[in-house]
Order: structure tokens, then C-alpha cells, then sequence
């Protein structure tokens, strides 16, 4: 339960993998890579898109694009791009980060408009892109408000910057929100997807977007070392996911709201973060007792992520049975301090 990047391909994805086509994709000839490139930016409405070895591949891919040195990326203060991707928007991009404060990993319009810098003024750097994150992990699993996200776009167009969406779990907002994903692809001019967590694919990301972004982008994941010759066989992976692995993510909803359920009924837990989606953070009353519980919990087979002071994340995903969930459950309420 340490996160939903552990998931194993199934037989059918095992199968699909096994019997692709394959060829060169720096050549762009890799026909299965080339056949999910083209399903993905029509399932979220896009023209293109490009396949990557990670999320942070593609977040840094579309970050180097949409700035120039010197320039300054919104972002909230706990977004992955900033805080999990090693400096990156500094190494590969030389640009600044705007950090924001917000509820549960969410920036609002209101802040954004605060800290966007004056163009004139040559003492600011000058700002050139927003970055959202949705669903938020630092947030435990938070949905932004879909009101909220066009308010934002329609403020970046506005002011002519770019939105960027980090959607390492944007399926699972997708889903929790029964929402169609062309409607929802439409707030962005980027878009990374992962394929690799509750989708339950063993690699990859997809960055999708413009033609003309993709095409820029195919470029720069080459400068990054991205490029991958018959990497098909992961493709194929990919593509099954998104066919086959989508409805699925609100059962891991399912299972991550009843573990919420039963530590709602726990004496040592101070607070849990309102379970949205597949994350369940809480927060333990004797906070210097985090690790011991950890421990107690693997002891049983349990791994869970420290996430904080005295706070600790579970995440729930397809490989976790509802039988394993019960497990977890019947150990929780069974440990005392």
C-alpha cells in the first residue's frame, strides 16, 4: 500500500505486451507506440501525443518548452514538478518557481492572479507558465473543482500563459468525477498522463497536446535522453490500460473509503485527509510514534509511505483485493500505543 506505482501487469496486458508489433521509435516507426500515441490524443481530444519512460520525463518535457530561462512557473509549494523531480525546472529549464500555498495541493485563481509578474519591471522574472496537479498527492488524493480549473483557463488565456496539467492521477479524478475526458483534456495545453500507477501499466507517461507542441517536444525528450527504439512492447501496455484499466479506478476509490471508514473509528488518529480518490493520509495523535506504527504494520505485511510529521500514506490500486483491504482494516483496528 506504499503507492499505486507497484501495480504488475495482468495476463491480458502480459499477452497484449508479448504479440506487439514493434520497430524504431526514434525513427517514428514503431507502429504500436505510434497506434497508443494516436488513441490517447483522441480519447482526450488532443492532436497529439508523445510516449515517455515517466511522468517526470514528461512534466520536465512540456515545462522546458512552454519556458525560457528566466523565466518563473505557478505551482503549488507541494506539487511534484517541484518538490519530486530533482530540481528539475532549475537544471534542465534554468527557470524560477512562483511556489504557492493552497488547500491539499489545490492553487486557486485568486492566488494566481496575486504573483503574476509585472512584464515591464526588469527586477521579475517573467512569469510563463501554470502548473496544476490532479489529482494532488501531497493532498491526499484531492480533486480540484472543475468550475475552478476553467475559471483558471480562462485567466491564462487571458494573459496569454499556458496551463500545464500534471495528471499523474488525472484518470482517477477523471473517473471519480464521471466526467468525459475530451471535456476535461480541454482546460489544458499540455497534459501528462501516467500509465504506470492505478492504470497498472509496468512503465510509461504520455504527454499530450498541439501538433506543434508534440513536435517540439519529440525534440526534447531526444536532448533528455528519452528516445526509445522498439519500446512497442511497453506501448502495448499502455494502450490496454487505457482500454481495459479505467472504470477500475473508482473501485480502488471504493477500497481507499473504507479504510478512511475504519480509522474514522481508531483513538489514535488525530485526523484524516477526506478520501476523493485511491490516497488515504492521516495524521497519528502522538506524532513521534509514526515510525513505530509503520513498523508495526510491515510486520504484518503492510507497507505504508511516511508522509510527514506523525503522518503516514496508504494508496489503494488494482492489485489490492477487497479481501486485502479487510486485512488492513481488522490489523488497524487491532494495534494500540
Amino acid at each position: 500500500m506504499r503507492s499505486d506505482t507497484v501495480t504488475k501487469p495482468c495476463q491480458k496486458m502480459k499477452e497484449a505486451m508479448f504479440t506487439a508489433e514493434v520497430g524504431d521509435d526514434v525513427f517514428e516507426e514503431d507502429p504500436t507506440v505510434n497506434e497508443l500515441q494516436s488513441y490517447a490524443a483522441k480519447y482526450f481530444g488532443k492532436e497529439a501525443a508523445l510516449y515517455c519512460s515517466s511522468g517526470t520525463q514528461t512534466n520536465q518535457i512540456a515545462i522546458n518548452i512552454h519556458v525560457t530561462p528566466g523565466g518563473e512557473v505557478i505551482c503549488h509549494e507541494e506539487s511534484h514538478i517541484y518538490k519530486y523531480e530533482g530540481a528539475g525546472i532549475a537544471r534542465n529549464s534554468g527557470a524560477s518557481v512562483r511556489l504557492l500555498s493552497g488547500n491539499r495541493g489545490r492553487i486557486s485563481l485568486m492566488d494566481i492572479k496575486k504573483w503574476i509578474n509585472p512584464k515591464d519591471d526588469v527586477h521579475y522574472p517573467l512569469t510563463q507558465l501554470v502548473s496544476l496537479e490532479d489529482t494532488t498527492n501531497r493532498g491526499g488524493g484531492a480533486l480540484y473543482d472543475f468550475e475552478e480549473i476553467k475559471k483558471i483557463r480562462s485567466f491564462t488565456n487571458e494573459m496569454g500563459l499556458p496551463l500545464h496539467l500534471d495528471g499523474a492521477r488525472a484518470m482517477n479524478g477523471i473517473a471519480a468525477r464521471n466526467m468525459d475526458p475530451k471535456t476535461y483534456a480541454s482546460q489544458f495545453d499540455s497534459i501528462s498522463i501516467c500509465l504506470s500507477k492505478g492504470l497498472g501499466a509496468p512503465i510509461g507517461s504520455l504527454l499530450i497536446g498541439s501538433k506543434d507542441f508534440i513536435y517540439k517536444a519529440r525534440r526534447v525528450r531526444k536532448v533528455f535522453g528519452g528516445g526509445m527504439r522498439q519500446v512497442g512492447f511497453m506501448a502495448a501496455a499502455g494502450k490496454y490500460a487505457l482500454e481495459n484499466n479505467v472504470l477500475k479506478l473508482n473501485i480502488d476509490r471504493d477500497k481507499a473509503l473504507k479504510i478512511e471508514k475504519q480509522l474514522q473509528d481508531i483513538d489514535w488518529v488525530e485526523y484524516i485527509y477526506p478520501v476523493e480518490t485511491n490516497i488515504v493520509i492521516f495524521v497519528l495523535k502522538e506524532k513521534e510514534k509514526r515510525d513505530l506504527l509503520i513498523q508495526k504494520l510491515e510486520e504484518k505485511e503492510i507497507l505504508t509511505i511516511p508522509f510527514g510529521e506523525g503522518m503516514i500514506r496508504m494508496v489503494t490500486h488494482l492489485d489490492l483485493s477487497f479481501e486485502m483491504i479487510d486485512f488492513v482494516c481488522k490489523e488497524l483496528k487491532k494495534l494500540t500505543f
